[in-house]
């Protein structure tokens, strides 16, 4: 077997791996800070979960597929250690740049829905007062 071919399936099975580990991750701990934003509604955490998820899937898997062809040939197993290194690497960071977003992003969600509740006053207005005569 040729040893680029090689190289193409430990990455993408590294790659693939990765991102579904990644993915499972951000779900499993993003339900509970996503609750947290939509003021406890489980349905609709659950489902902005899930377009997340499948979001993020999108986008990681498409770019391990684009980012799979190499032009230069792999001659020895270092070859292949060499040209894994740099692609999961690069993986690595793609991963971890989505990660970065998703947070921010929530988190801007997150600091908005804050300031909203805050604009609320505790107690409603009891009564109205008269302007005082010399202002």
């Amino acid at each position: 077997m040729d040893r680029t071919v090689i190289a193409y399936v430990i990455y993408l099975l590294v790659s693939i791996g990765l991102t579904v580990w990644v993915a499972r991750t951000l779900s499993h701990n993003g339900r509970i800070f996503l609750s947290d934003v939509l003021r406890g509604n489980e349905k609709l955490a659950d489902a902005v979960n899930h377009l997340l998820v499948v979001g993020f899937y999108l986008v990681n898997l498409g770019f391990v597929a684009l980012y799979l062809h190499t032009s230069d040939t792999i001659d020895d197993t270092r070859g292949i250690f060499e040209a894994l290194s740099s692609k999961i690497g690069v993986v690595l960071l793609v991963l971890g740049v989505m990660h970065l977003g998703n947070v921010y992003v929530l988190n801007r969600i997150r600091r908005r829905g804050a300031m909203d509740r805050e604009q609320i006053p505790p107690v409603p207005p009891q009564g109205w007062t008269a302007p005082a005569a010399g202002a």
